[in-house]
């Protein structure tokens, strides 16, 4: 029986996700604080643990990295509120497996956990049930003795998404001429852009492409973990080396290592990192005999490399020597032309986990879309599609299926950035009669209006964070919710 620890300081949703994924053939642990967590982590030995990122002694960056230094090799899932989107994807490049985003859904939340715990070297032992028998895992990547490196196979069936646009267009350009060259390769782009997609095409395209495709994050090795991670360590190396073991360089010998996030690496892996770039040779920690490699490197940042080495948070020569070719990725926002075109991706694949045959968008969903500034970029919208499915039962993902901050987020710019607010019957906390249209649905209007200028308020006060709006109002989370989607099917009648 998987084990999975959930920490929330929300006791109703703690108590709601301990009874389903019980019922699900889970063994659940539950924790209200991060002290708490990190007092029953050693003890519990979980499995998965799903966490809140936003707790009453901790935010979810600090306590993911108080878990990955205990217990680095055990996938943690975010519960996060799609206002905290940009901090989850940092999350993530610290070796969180993924984020879900509240309201949860129960096979939304089954779904994730399965594929967690597969790619973390776990079969999980749910029930059948816990998702959809035609459930499909397109994500082929195997994590390495459960930590960050991924070994991706090389016969993966994933298709690869092309675009006519012109940035899309101009990106397989620069990809299609360096592929069949031995150049390292610099890739430049926003958290979720699509690096890897990129990195993994260039080596589907070049004469490695039937050898090993290995994928660091870099982000998410520790400064103690990191060498042997990459290169390895020999037995007894150092408290813990039970064995020997391999590193990522020598996994993908012959073939392709890519480095996410390089400048996250710390300066004593740089200067080791270096020697391997120069000479092409590697030593496993605590090792005295040098190994030969013949690894392609292709390495990725969300800041240019050389603003980093002239900070100091990077060395200037190790920059130069993976300088040899750079391809910069726009964000999501600025391909307005590709947004479409990976929405329907990911409904296709969606449609596929959960068996359902939604043939696409409506009008007012794609005009919502390609307005979003998705700032997760294709993490963001994956999971949007994603949820939008599980909720959708026609033929057509309508605006009522996505979350309230999208589907509202052109009419909440305009509140924030405009002073020709839209007229209000709310004001100063009473009720304003001087400029009500008289007629038969105005009370109707004045009421929901009220309730949501309130609701916004709130929200604003919180940062978002549903759970607290609620306790501002002095109502239950599941009421602001209802209350939330009632607005919002109102404004569509």
């Amino acid at each position: 029986m998987s084990k999975i620890l959930v920490i929330d300081d929300d006791r109703d949703l703690c108590m709601l996700l301990q009874r389903f994924l019980s019922k699900k053939g889970f063994e659940v642990e539950l924790c209200y604080t991060a002290k708490k967590a990190m007092e029953v982590l050693p003890v519990f030995n979980p499995d998965l643990i799903l966490s809140d990122f936003r707790l009453e002694d901790a935010d979810g960056l600090s306590l993911l990295s108080n878990i990955k230094e205990k217990s680095p090799a055990t996938p943690v899932i975010i519960m996060t509120g799609y206002s905290d989107i940009k901090i989850a994807v940092e999350i993530i490049k610290m070796g969180a497996y993924d984020y879900v985003t509240k309201p949860l859904f129960p096979e939304e939340i089954v779904i994730t956990i399965k594929n967690a715990l597969s790619h973390a070297g776990k079969a999980p032992q749910a029930q059948p049930s816990a998702a959809p028998n035609n459930v499909v895992n397109h994500n082929h990547n195997h994590i390495n003795n459960g930590h960050a490196a991924a070994v991706v196979d090389t016969d993966s069936n994933d298709e690869f998404v092309f675009s006519d646009s012109e940035v899309f267009q101009n990106i397989m350009k620069q990809v299609a001429l360096v592929a069949p060259t031995t150049y390292s390769v610099i890739l430049y782009g926003e958290s979720g852009s699509g690096k890897e997609v990129i990195a993994r095409q260039i080596h589907n395209l070049s004469k490695r492409k039937d050898k090993p495709f290995v994928a660091i994050d870099c982000g998410a090795l520790s400064k103690e973990l990191a060498a042997s991670e990459l290169f390895g360590h020999e037995k007894g190396s150092f408290t813990g080396a039970l064995n020997q073991k391999d590193g990522s360089f020598e996994l993908a010998n012959g073939g392709t290592i890519f480095l996410d996030e390089i400048a996250n690496l710390s300066y004593d892996v740089q200067v080791s990192l270096l020697r391997v770039v120069q000479e092409r040779k590697m030593r496993r920690v605590g090792g005295v005999k040098d190994i030969d490699l013949d690894v392609r490197i292709i390495v990725a940042s969300n800041e240019k490399l050389l603003d980093a080495a002239r900070k100091g948070k990077f060395r200037e020569d190790l920059f130069h020597r993976f300088n040899e070719f750079g391809i910069d990725i726009p964000p999501l926002r600025e391909r307005k032309d590709d947004i479409m075109l990976f929405a329907r991706h990911f409904l296709k694949h969606t449609n596929n986990e959960l068996g359902k045959r939604i043939a696409g968008f409506s009008d007012e969903v794609r005009d919502i879309f390609t307005s979003y500034v998705w700032y997760g970029n294709l993490r963001e919208l994956r999971n949007v599609v994603k949820r939008a499915t599980l909720l959708t039962d026609g033929d057509l993902i309508e605006a009522r299926a996505l979350p309230f901050e999208i589907s509202n987020f052109n009419k909440l710019q305009f509140e924030d950035n405009s002073s020709n607010q839209k007229p209000s019957y709310f004001s100063g906390g009473k009720i304003s009669l001087d400029s009500i249209p008289l007629n038969e649905t105005t009370l109707k209007h004045a009421s929901i209006d009220a309730e949501y200028e309130m609701i916004m308020q709130a929200l604003k006060k919180s940062n978002f964070n549903k759970s607290k709006a609620a306790q501002l109002l002095n109502i239950d989370r599941k009421t602001l919710y209802n209350k939330m989607k009632q607005y919002q099917e109102f404004n569509n009648l």
